[in-house]
């Protein structure tokens, strides 16, 4: 589990694709120091296990759900990746409860600048707008953010100086793929009442 409070921020050595699968080797030397093989890193919100320590690179294995359903399998040798790794137990939740398990990728609509005022507008599928409320949490690139408003197919956030400056979602563009994932609790809710709403129209 994850808080969406970026650590630092990598960058991709390379991408191998093996068949279905793909290798991909990282260079973070923030979050090398007591990281472990085995242990789980979210990499642009993605929930990825390291697979090998090399100096100050870690190497990951992504399976064809997790390139089909992310951004990572588009990843280019430079590449700024968010990292985080897995909360521990003792430690403060600053954020919110981040799986790093990605709903699937939206687009940067706009990143609207007004002096020290970014905003971030955000295309996605209409199934994951659902999702999201306003004030509520989402995820984006593994960013722990609030949502401002909410759209039939899309929605916004407010960037801080603070996450412009420690994170890559300072350098997107518009027409750059991003990894979503909303809010665990309101995933439960949703799925609860599609499960009792039928029966709640049949009058049981």
């Amino acid at each position: 589990m994850f808080t969406g409070i970026v650590e630092a921020v990598g960058s991709v050595r390379a991408l191998r694709r093996h068949g279905a699968k793909a290798e991909l080797v990282v260079e973070a030397p923030a979050v090398v120091p007591g990281t472990r093989v085995g242990d789980s890193i979210a990499v642009s919100g993605v929930c990825l296990t390291v697979t090998a320590v090399e100096g100050v690179c870690l190497h990951f294995e992504a399976v064809a759900e997790t390139l089909e359903r992310s951004s990572l399998g588009a990843l280019r040798e430079g590449a700024a990746v968010n990292l985080e790794r897995a909360l521990r137990a003792d430690a403060r939740l600053d954020g919110h409860i981040v799986q790093g398990h990605v709903d699937g990728t939206g687009r940067v609509r706009e990143l609207r600048r007004a002096g020290d005022d970014v905003r971030l507008f955000v295309d996605c599928e209409p199934a994951f707008a659902e999702l999201l409320v306003e004030k509520g949490s989402v995820a984006i690139d593994g960013v722990s953010l609030t949502v401002v408003g909410v759209g039939p197919a899309g929605f916004d956030v407010a960037l801080i100086p603070h996450t412009l400056a420690v994170t890559t979602l300072g350098r997107l563009t518009p027409g750059a793929p991003l990894n979503l994932e909303g809010d665990v609790l309101g995933k439960y809710v949703k799925r609860y009442l599609e499960r009792v709403r039928p029966a709640a129209e049949r009058g049981h």
